[in-house]
């Protein structure tokens, strides 16, 4: 396990000052980059390598937001290797040490002179060591397309979207997506399945669809593939 203590920023806060589903997913992706790093694993090393691990996944459950200033304990653990699949869990913790919210993600490492999956060596998997799951309610990672959706404005990826591995980096997909939630909605959980890496100057089409507190959205490309879909699942 590893975690690291930190604040909530005014800037992560939206208009009623608690933290955004943005910046609570950025808290997460920090925090296994932080994990890696202090294992000797981390970006630098990886393409030193020629292996990334490609995140294929996301479920995140929210307890409770926390607002502004609010001290949290941010941490991760991985659980499980299958081949060349990585299954990690995340989460953030209040000061009292309740969650406010948990998370779940499957990972595939890949060979990238190939692009193609590759199994962890014995080293790597030692300093992975595993952890026990985390206790929560863990959904599916397919997400389920509805049969109608409604088209929206293309977006054009654009510098800002991209990450270290030069394609779009995945919390701007669910930032793409969160553009389309009602004024009023309250996120209780959030489901990401990604299909295919976009780059600079692609043109994503997305396909929304809300119903009885869910919104979906596809990110398609122009042929009507996605690169991801996203889903998020209001309180009641």
């Amino acid at each position: 396990m590893y975690t690291f203590e930190s604040r909530i920023r005014y800037s992560e806060a939206d208009n009623n000052g608690k933290l955004t589903m943005a910046a609570l997913l950025n808290y997460f992706q920090d925090v296994t980059t932080f994990h890696s790093e202090s294992l000797g694993l981390g970006v630098k090393a990886m393409k030193e390598k020629q292996q990334a691990w490609v995140l294929n996944s996301w479920q995140i459950v929210v307890e409770e937001m926390p607002e502004y200033c609010d001290r949290v304990t941010v941490g991760t653990m991985p659980y499980d290797f299958k081949g060349f699949f990585g299954s990690r869990n995340f989460f953030m913790k209040a000061e009292d040490g309740s969650y406010l919210a948990k998370g779940n993600s499957l990972w595939t490492l890949l060979d990238l002179q190939n692009g193609r999956p590759t199994v962890p060596s014995e080293e790597m998997l030692t300093a992975y060591a595993l952890s026990p799951k985390l206790d929560m309610e863990y959904a599916p990672r397919k997400i389920v397309l509805p049969t109608k959706m409604e088209d929206a404005e293309p977006i054009t990826v654009k510098k800002h979207h991209l990450d270290t591995n030069n394609h779009v980096n995945n919390g701007q997909y669910v930032n793409m997506a969160m553009d389309f939630l009602p004024e009023v909605f309250c996120v209780k959980q959030l489901r990401v399945e990604y299909k295919k890496q976009a780059f600079l100057g692609d043109v994503i089409y997305p396909g929304v669809s809300y119903e009885n507190g869910k919104l979906v959205a596809a990110l398609r490309d122009a042929k009507g593939l996605p690169y991801a879909v996203v889903e998020f699942l209001e309180k009641e």
